[in-house]
């Protein structure tokens, strides 16, 4: 089966897909063998492995080059972050035909404007739907009318009246998918009610984040199932989680507590790793 329908078919499926983020090849190998059905790539997990300052740093070619060996470490559906679209309507469609070539079941396009410096602002609600409407067009005039266009909006982080911003998310989310998303992705999701407002009035597929840290201690993936969330994007578990574990293990050695950490963790064998890398 065409790995955008396979991705598109879980995503409308009752049960929620669950999307942890990979950051390079074997991130997503393991997600993979972990069991998860679908891998996504973050931009912001691609800056940080890149140790870059700013996330917009990562260019397009960046992003595709890093994103096209992700797809290839896995038989999954991967869906790309394609940031902005790079650009205008215009630009979007280079940008999505690219990331068709490459192989990507679906790519998420955001309405925040990443280069902006100061407090985060989102572009006009048409211009957004104009982008949707050319990705979907370009899936289609490419062969791949099932590609799962993932439409963002971080509107709820644009205001500051929080129902308001809901409001405005909402109702963003609604465009895009009229527009041609498969579904919509409300980034800055802080609680529970604001997700099953979300959930209630889109009329269309709902992605949340969760584990980010604005709202990890608000609300457990089982609380977004029962919601009805059909997708959850954990964004950054997996760069934080390797992060965090190369600093204890480093500092064991400083502390010259090498061999305590080796009887503490539970590392991978030499069989484990040919394992995961065949």
């Amino acid at each position: 089966m065409n790995k955008s329908k396979l991705l598109r078919n879980l995503i409308l499926d009752n049960e929620t897909l669950i999307m942890p983020n990979a950051y390079d090849p074997i991130s997503a190998r393991m997600i993979e063998k972990a069991g998860f059905r679908a891998v996504q790539c973050s931009g912001y997990s691609f800056s940080i492995r890149a140790a870059y300052q700013k996330e917009h740093e990562v260019t397009l070619d960046d992003n595709l080059e890093w994103t096209r060996r992700i797809v290839n470490a896995v038989d999954v559906p991967v869906m790309a972050d394609a940031e902005d679209g790079y650009g205008d309507p215009e630009t979007v469609i280079g940008t999505v035909s690219k990331f068709i070539e490459i192989g990507v079941a679906g790519l998420n396009i955001e309405d925040q404007i990443l280069k902006d410096p100061g407090p985060l602002r989102i572009i006009d609600e048409e211009l957004m739907a104009e982008k949707i409407m050319m990705a979907r067009e370009t899936a289609e005039f490419k062969g791949n009318p099932h590609l799962v266009i993932n439409g963002r909006t971080d509107a709820l982080k644009s205001l500051p009246d929080r129902e308001e911003a809901l409001n405005l998310a909402i109702e963003r989310a609604n465009v895009y998918l009229d527009s041609g998303a498969t579904l919509a992705f409300i980034t800055y999701a802080e609680t529970l009610e604001e997700v099953k407002t979300a959930v209630r009035e889109v009329k269309g597929p709902v992605t949340i984040a969760a584990g980010m840290p604005y709202n990890i201690n608000n609300f457990k993936i089982d609380d977004l199932r029962k919601c009805g969330v059909a997708r959850i994007s954990l964004p950054t578990l997996l760069v934080y989680s390797s992060l965090k574990a190369m600093e204890r293990s480093l500092s064991h050695v400083i502390k010259d507590e090498i061999d305590k950490m080796l009887e503490e963790d539970d590392l991978y064998s030499t069989g484990d790793l040919k394992n995961l890398l065949n």
